[in-house]
């Protein structure tokens, strides 16, 4: 049986569309490895649930069993890490690692703030990871949500031993604000002029998934000219072209945040805030959830994999910009090559 279904429709966008824009040799610099086995308990999550409707865990054959549906003609290959499961980082790490070696795929080591430097280094080493995540619910407890900041998950101590090291650091920014929270953009540039030789990768565009996202965060960026993003789980135009006019292609990567993307959606913009329309039924009752909304089993027809409309976005904006197949191949492989490779000598020489 196959891991999901591949309509009509799916091909057809992806013949159509998507198959002769892509290059050949992809890198989803972006994407989550875990097992709901490994799980112990499910505690507070501080932040968006809907995400967990879509599945379960993502193993490594479950990961590459999704390229091969999705880009069936494409060699895909990925960095990866674990999810914030806070009683299971341990086993999720070690997964993580066996899979790593087993794919050959480039891994990040999911970390705790509290872990002491000296340890992390160890477990990086150990695990052949090249750098961090982490994930603002596992900030102190007792910091409401919309509070948060990046410093709050990833302590300063932690990050001046990726700088000594030259290890990668996912960043996913916290705060309802996104993009244009003053913290968060303070902060971004706090943390890359103290700590130069971090490959920091922001994540998603900064989450600026509608264009009130966004505010002046690329002018103010713009002073910390090495930053890299991915566009991950993003199907905003606005974002991704205000993104590559500030940055360029050199400094935007293509991510996709499986197994989220798995997921059959069409997202739209309302009232400042997105919405994913989703076919009737197929992640249970969603009436509860302001970022979800069920169509018409008419409309649900035409509704393709989040994955397919993300591409989409980025083609039209690519169009739009007059982006070259060089600027298309930097993104979708070149700069995460570029990076691993970096990360790699730098901690293993």
């Amino acid at each position: 049986m196959s891991l999901f279904e591949v309509t009509q429709y799916d091909r057809q966008v992806y013949e159509q569309e998507l198959r002769d824009f892509l290059p050949h040799r992809i890198i989803d610099i972006h994407t989550h490895v875990w097992l709901e086995s490994l799980v112990k308990q499910k505690g507070e999550f501080r932040a968006v649930t809907w995400p967990t409707l879509v599945a379960a865990d993502n193993s490594i054959e479950d990961l590459q069993e999704t390229y091969r549906l999705m880009f069936p003609d494409k060699e895909v290959g990925a960095m990866f890490f674990g999810s914030s499961k806070k009683d299971s980082m341990d086993a999720i790490n070690d997964y993580v690692a066996q899979c790593g070696k087993k794919s050959g795929f480039p891994t990040l080591y999911y970390s705790t703030p509290q872990e002491p430097p000296e340890v992390l280094e160890q477990k990086i080493r150990a695990g052949g990871f090249l750098g961090l995540k982490s994930f603002l619910n596992l900030a102190p407890a007792y910091i409401p949500e919309n509070e948060i900041r990046i410093f709050d998950f990833f302590p300063k101590n932690q990050l001046k031993k990726m700088d000594e090291m030259g290890a990668m650091v996912m960043l996913h920014i916290p705060r309802s604000g996104r993009l244009k929270d003053p913290v968060n953009l303070h902060q971004i540039v706090e943390l890359k002029k103290e700590f130069p030789n971090v490959g920091l990768i922001i994540a998603h565009i900064g989450r600026a998934y509608c264009e009130n996202d966004i505010g002046d965060a690329f002018e103010f960026l713009a002073q910390c000219p090495d930053l890299m993003f991915d566009f991950s789980a993003n199907c905003c135009d606005i974002a991704m072209e205000k993104l590559l006019r500030a940055v360029g292609p050199k400094h935007v990567m293509f991510g996709s945040d499986l197994p989220i993307l798995r997921m059959r959606t069409r997202r739209i913009t309302e009232n400042n805030t997105y919405i994913n329309l989703v076919p009737p039924g197929l992640y249970g009752d969603v009436s509860g959830d302001p970022h979800m909304r069920e169509v018409s089993a008419e409309e649900a027809e035409k509704i393709t994999f989040f994955m397919y409309e993300e591409l989409r976005a980025f083609k039209r904006v690519a169009e739009k910009l007059g982006l070259s197949r060089n600027d298309i191949e930097d993104i979708f492989f070149n700069n995460a090559n570029g990076m691993v490779k970096k990360a790699r000598k730098n901690i293993y020489g």
